[in-house]
């Protein structure tokens, strides 16, 4: 009594079962009767390039990118400390020239305001031109009041909000 052999098609198996005695039947047997392959498709490995065809291969590409990167990052970032400090160091130089002028600045809009507070008050009597509101003998910054107070609102907005241009 012959047992007829059954083929099984599942994904990995090249071999034939033979489900009543039990034998296995390879794609071997089969060449050596004259057949083809049990299943003519073939998993091919790109052959070339090892280093781009392997997992362990492409996972360490990744990394060696990840460090020339945070390399970089790290090189860029420390040039950019260094150009911090170098304008760091030339603003505080530069510091007592710009308080320099500031205060010339400040003196000069106090003696115009001195001056055109003596035009306007010269019919007042006991008016002292000059005469500190406060009652110290210390130096008192003026308020922006006190400074452009006799000056055009254009100049007191400039002074207040600077170069903000709204567009």
């Amino acid at each position: 009594q012959a047992v007829p052999l059954v083929r099984e098609k599942l994904p990995g198996v090249t071999s034939l079962d033979c489900r009543a005695c039990g034998h296995n039947k390879s794609d071997l047997e089969f060449k050596e009767r004259g057949m083809g392959p049990m299943f003519p498709h073939k998993r091919k490995q790109p052959m070339g390039c090892l280093l781009v065809s392997t997992g362990y291969s492409m996972f360490a590409v990744g990394i060696g990118t990840l460090l020339i990167g945070y390399w970089g990052m790290m090189k860029w970032n420390r040039e950019r400390r260094r150009l911090q400090i170098e304008d760091l160091e030339a603003r505080i130089a530069l510091m007592p020239l710009f308080q320099a002028e500031r205060d010339r600045r400040i003196l000069q809009m106090l003696r115009e305001n001195l001056e055109e507070e003596a035009i306007i008050m010269k019919d007042v009597p006991d008016w002292k031109v000059g005469e500190s509101v406060f009652h110290t003998q210390r130096w008192v910054s003026p308020t922006i009041g006190e400074l452009y107070g006799l000056r055009t609102t254009e100049e007191l907005l400039n002074a207040n909000y600077g170069f903000m241009l709204y567009t």
